[in-house]
């Protein structure tokens, strides 16, 4: 069941779009119907880390990611959408992933519990 977890949520991450459309919102930037869906932790030169949540039925407006490493402390299903089309994928609590290029996606939580991701940026 992990492996199957761990192909899915690397599957969407291989699949999410390199190509950079800086139009959009960063994630901290983005929400979701007019609300804000992260927080910023820490901050400086170098990184930045925030917290995203999204209960369930809330998501995130399209936007890009630049490189990063995420975890997820709580998971649940989302619907995502990219560059490759929209598909739904469970995503379990206490994976990790991470990302060496800028992505663009949009993700809506349709599973029934709250999910929580902590994400890490390079500046």
């Amino acid at each position: 069941m992990k492996f199957i977890a761990q192909t899915a949520i690397a599957l969407l991450l291989l699949s999410c779009s390199q190509e950079t459309e800086h139009s959009l919102p960063d994630p901290v930037q983005a929400g979701w119907e007019g609300e804000s869906v992260c927080e910023v932790l820490e901050e400086n030169d170098e990184m930045r880390v925030f917290r995203c949540v999204f209960a369930p039925g809330v998501g995130h407006e399209k936007h890009y990611h630049p490189p990063h490493f995420g975890y997820t402390v709580k998971g649940s299903k989302f619907r995502i959408s990219d560059s490759t089309g929209v598909r739904e994928v469970n995503v379990p609590s206490g994976y990790s992933f991470s990302k060496e290029v800028e992505s663009v996606h949009e993700v809506q939580n349709i599973g029934s519990d709250t999910a929580v991701f902590l994400i890490y940026e390079w500046k």
